[in-house]
């Protein structure tokens, strides 16, 4: 799982976590940088009581890019595991908080980590079949295994087999409110999504990731649970990849299973991290923004728009090698979510 080895940012064994060389004025900006992101959030929490609900919409769109790319991110940047079939628990995570909204009677809000929950549990049996394989077979065999689960799901009545269906369960709840509360739940999972990533890149058992991804043979030598640790983040991944599924479809109020299953949702977590950066956790985020400014203004270009995104990719990864936030990183020294380690003598 060597494929991305040339795109990884630069990590070196440590004892603890570094900030940067410059550490007072690090600290100082990263500070200063924190507070200016807790204010953001707070401030976007009552967007619902002064925003137009365009603006709400436009943000769980872009909550959703977010998510699911960091999730790949984790599993790919950090872990060495690159999916191109995670759009797999995207359509799960959809699918199981529609079947729980409109026929188990489950609010749909509260369907939505349940759903994602769901799809973490049916992520165990599969990483079985996905772990015999290796490199880019590993790949393949992902997006295999999400063309099952596509063509399961076109086949089943209930769900309104390949048209798809509507989630009904919003039928009595007002728009105003039902926009509102969707939008909070979208801040909540962002939120969530990023401390949590972070927190776990931060431990002891992120450094532990970080030995696979190099290494597996060698940190297999050093007492590391290789197989554990894979499965667990492969499940991770998978629980953050249909929590990003089920608002999205939460938001859209129907689902179908080409627009769930689609490789088009991996092809663009993949653009969002290489443009941003991989390995990083502000890669996803910078790649997310910029993936929506693209879509939304030009995305009614058509060819056009998926050939410059194309380009737009090439260029980066022949000029930005780290993605722009990693290049922003090295010139300027910027970092905002510091995981980067430096052996102490």
């Amino acid at each position: 799982m060597n494929t991305i080895s040339s795109l990884r940012p630069e990590h070196s064994l440590t004892t603890e976590p570094s900030v940067s060389i410059c550490a007072p004025a690090a600290r100082a900006a990263r500070h200063a940088a924190w507070v200016a992101t807790g204010l953001a959030v707070a401030v976007a929490a009552s967007l619902p009581w002064w925003g137009e609900s365009s603006w709400m919409r436009e943000f769980v769109e872009i909550a959703c890019y977010l998510i699911f790319a960091m999730m790949w991110n984790l599993l790919a940047g950090y872990g060495g595991m690159v999916s191109i079939g995670q759009q797999a628990f995207f359509g799960l995570g959809g699918y199981a908080m529609l079947a729980l909204g409109n026929f188990a009677g489950v609010n749909p809000f509260i369907a939505v980590p349940l759903g994602a929950i769901a799809a973490g549990l049916i992520a165990v049996p599969v990483s079985y079949v996905a772990f015999r394989l290796q490199g880019g077979y590993f790949a393949i065999g992902t997006w295999v295994i999400a063309e099952v689960f596509r063509l399961s799901f076109a086949n089943l009545s209930v769900v309104g087999g390949g048209s798809g269906t509507t989630l009904t369960a919003l039928r009595g709840i007002d728009k105003a409110t039902r926009e509102g509360v969707t939008y909070w739940t979208a801040l909540v999972c962002v939120v969530a999504s990023i401390t949590l990533v972070y927190l776990f890149l931060r431990s002891k058992r992120g450094l532990a990731l970080l030995a696979i991804r190099d290494n597996e043979v060698a940190a297999e030598s050093h007492g590391i649970d290789v197989r554990g640790m894979k499965l667990a983040v492969y499940v991770v991944a998978a629980i953050g990849a249909a929590l990003a599924g089920a608002l999205y479809f939460l938001g859209n109020l129907r689902i179908s299973p080409d627009a769930a299953f689609s490789v088009n949702w991996t092809a663009f977590a993949i653009f969002m991290v290489v443009i941003g950066g991989i390995g990083r956790i502000e890669g996803p985020i910078v790649g997310a923004i910029i993936f929506w400014a693209l879509n939304k203004f030009f995305s009614d270009y058509g060819t056009w728009y998926l050939l410059g995104l194309g380009l737009l990719a090439i260029l980066v990864t022949i000029f930005f090698k780290q993605g722009l936030w990693g290049w922003a990183q090295r010139r300027y020294a910027w970092t905002l979510f510091p995981t980067q380690r430096r052996l102490k003598l």
